[in-house]
Parts: structure tokens; sequence; C-alpha cells
């Protein structure tokens, strides 16, 4: 063998032997939990931590679809501030119909703009319609506490996204207990709800999949929540009545 090969396959023997060497190597994407990275529990505890301490984020709910005959939140979007406040609109099937309705909360009131009420804003329990008070969404009780109640999570796949695919987003799966769901869903009956998060680079939570009974008496069903936006804000009121 001439010396040049042998000095190559010396040189190659000498770095496979170094621990690690070889893993940073065949991990060079920069995603969070490589052979030496976080623990799925530590990057989605500062996935809470971020969407907690987020000033504001803009949210986008969606449901595959509703078992028959339920009422409840089919969509939901708009922009959550640390106030904590919320403008935006849900989309509520009830007695068999879809409307939209514009909701903001803010000081502890949920305000709507109900159907056939020629745009007056009434003061609403939003939980007579399945739906959340939108401001708990981003509490210590809802998406935060769940990320962190998440059992036994496990790293997924990591693929890029994001403004001109410039951000690395990693999954995480596991399950929450039924108990805690409902500060999301409120009707939420199933003992345990599969979960997926998406996490990105800078550790925001940016897609949530949950899947469950969130219903009683029905199938399970999908929710998938986006997250987008983290810091935006805007001065939130009640609205004039």
């Amino acid at each position: 063998m001439p010396a040049r090969s042998r000095f190559a396959a010396v040189a190659t023997a000498v770095l496979l032997a170094v621990p690690g060497l070889a893993a940073c190597s065949a991990d060079s994407s920069g995603g969070q939990g490589g052979a030496d990275g976080p623990a799925p529990e530590e990057v989605l505890a500062t996935a809470s931590d971020n969407l907690l301490e987020a000033t504001g984020v803009q949210l986008s709910l969606s449901a595959g679809a509703l078992p028959e005959g339920v009422s409840g939140i089919a969509k939901a979007s708009g922009l959550l501030t640390d106030a904590p406040a919320f403008d935006g609109t849900l989309t509520v099937v009830f007695a068999g119909q879809t409307v939209d309705v514009p909701v903001i909360a803010v000081d502890d009131k949920v305000f709507a703009q109900l159907p056939f009420t020629n745009g007056a804003w009434d003061t609403v329990n939003p939980k007579e319609y399945g739906a959340p008070d939108p401001t708990d969404l981003i509490g210590p009780d809802g998406f935060p506490g769940l990320l962190t109640l998440t059992e036994s999570p496990e790293k997924g796949e990591s693929v890029r996204g994001g403004a001109d695919n410039s951000q690395v987003l990693t999954t995480y799966s596991g399950t929450v207990p039924g108990d805690a769901m409902d500060a999301v869903i409120p009707s939420s009956s199933g003992d345990s709800f599969d979960v997926e998060w998406q996490v990105d680079d800078d550790g925001r939570l940016t897609k949530a999949t949950m899947e469950g009974v969130f219903y009683p008496h029905s199938d399970p069903m999908t929710y998938t929540v986006e997250f987008s936006d983290y810091g935006k804000t805007k001065d939130i009121s009640a609205p004039a009545r």
C-alpha cells in the first residue's frame, strides 16, 4: 500500500476511535437533542418557559372534523398577549350550525359578537360552547402546563421549516393526562391524550397536535394548534357596549 494510502487509513481509524467525533460528523444539522443534546423533558420545559414569557403570540387552532352531533370549537385564530388578553375569532359548531364569533378576552372577561345580535358585544361563558377562555391557553395551566406534564416524551424527526427554511423543527411525542386537557378544551373526557409537539431551534413551540376523546360519548379526534409571531403584541381593551 502506498504511504499516502496507509496514512489515510490510519487517520480514518483514529478519528472513528475518538468518542463523539463520528456522531458530530453525522449530525451537523444544528438541531436539538443530538447524542449530547438536551433530554426531551428539558426541551419541553424550555418551550413551556418561552411560551409563558412571550409578550404575545399568534395562535391558530383547527379540528380535523368534530364528531357528529357535537357542539364545540372547530377553529380559533387570534393574537394572545401577556396582559393577558386575546383578540380573534372562534368558529363554533352549536345546535347544528357553524358560526364565526369575534371574541375579545381581557380583564378576566370574555366578550363575543354572537349571531343575530346586530354586532352587539355580550359577556359570555365560553365553556357553554365547549371553548376555553382564550387567555388561559398560554397561562400556566394551558399549553405551557401541558408541555411540562407530557409523559414519556420521545424525540422524533427534525425538518427544515419557517421563513426561508432557516429553522430546524423537531417533534416530541408523548401523552398528557386527561384531567389536564380541559384547560385547553373544557369538554375533554378522555383519560389521556396523545400529543406531538413541534419545537424550533430557539426552543419555541411552533405546533401542537393532540388526539383523544375531546367530547363525551364520542370518537377520538384531533386538534392542531400552530403558534407564530412570538413577541407580537398590541393593546387589547374591552369593546364598547
